[in-house]
């Protein structure tokens, strides 16, 4: 008896153990990545920006775009050498029409050479517009999803991180810094609406899918991309990164009626971002804007695009410095 008990205590503190090394290694894995020890990185910051999903259908001879409202919005962040943290607020016209959004972006870098994007929009109520006339009309019933992550293998090591630029902590060991790599992307688009996404008085203008309700697409595909960053005079900084990409993306369109239709065309893509920041020993000034542009067909002639745009000035503060 005594001996079964000595089993089981051996067993359980080797359990015990093993509990504790694996959690000693994710408290090493969550400090390398996300904890930065000097105080002297941190910086508080105050922004404004501007944030958008848009989507297009169109054919030969016509187009209509869907366009959220209260693009704009203000915020306060905190960032260190690691870790970038704002947290906005969407300014709303104060109006009846107007979009409920959730829009979330983030990047990272791991082991120096693996570049790591994701996004995620949800967008409720679009205006819709067109260019052959017709008055805009505002559509609540109207949704977007769009759920994607990007991954990128550099050839070198990225020597310069983009989140150093925007925590106002660029480094400086040489003038120009340039890297490019192969990677992969995922992505699933989504809308759909209670009756057909053409308003009537255009609905004419779209033989084939005037009676569109909903869309999705499932994408996996290649990317490669080209990383850069360029030391100005006068403590001035440039970065300009391109990524395009190609893929299979997997459609189905339901219409109002109930059919559907699904179609595997070819998706085309291209992200592009560029930056200017301006930095000094207690403050700095970022100015970005970053797009990414999704182009593929929905059969019938006809063409969708969507992209996803964003724009950020920043004021920053260093700590201890």
């Amino acid at each position: 008896m005594s001996r079964s008990y000595s089993l089981l205590v051996v067993v359980l503190f080797s359990f015990v153990f093993q509990v504790q090394g694996q959690t000693s290694k994710f408290r090493k894995a969550v400090d390398s990545l996300f904890i930065d020890h000097n105080p002297e990185n941190y910086s508080l910051r105050l922004f404004s920006n501007y944030k958008v999903k848009r989507f297009k259908i169109s054919n030969e001879d016509f187009k209509t775009r869907y366009v959220p409202k209260n693009r704009y919005g203000v915020g306060v962040g905190v960032a260190n050498s690691k870790v970038l943290l704002d947290l906005a607020i969407n300014i709303k016209n104060g109006k009846e029409e107007v979009t409920n959004r959730f829009d979330a972006q983030g990047t990272i870098i791991l082991k120096k050479r693996n570049y790591l994007n994701a996004y995620l929009q949800i967008y409720n109520g679009f205006n819709v517009k067109n260019d052959f006339g017709k008055p805009k009309e505002f559509r609540f019933d109207i949704k977007s999803r769009t759920l994607g992550f990007n991954h990128l293998y550099t050839f070198t090591d990225i020597e310069f991180s983009y989140s150093l630029l925007k925590a106002g902590l660029p480094t400086k060991n040489k003038d120009v810094y340039i890297t490019g790599g192969v990677g992969s992307f995922v992505m699933f688009d989504y809308f759909d609406s209670d009756e057909s996404i053409f308003p009537e008085n255009i609905s004419l203008y779209f033989d084939d899918v005037h009676n569109i309700k909903r869309y999705s697409g499932r994408a996996l595909g290649l990317l490669t991309g080209v990383m850069g960053a360029f030391i100005l005079p006068e403590n001035m900084i440039a970065t300009c990164n391109l990524m395009p990409g190609i893929a299979i993306v997997r459609n189905r369109v339901t219409l109002e009626d109930g059919n559907h239709n699904s179609s595997t065309p070819m998706l085309y893509k291209l992200d592009a971002s560029v930056a200017l920041s301006y930095s000094v020993k207690r403050y700095y000034i970022n100015l970005m804007y970053e797009t990414g542009i999704y182009a593929n067909s929905l059969n019938f002639g006809h063409n969708y695009k969507f992209n996803l745009s964003m724009a950020k000035l920043s004021f920053g503060y260093k700590l201890n410095r």
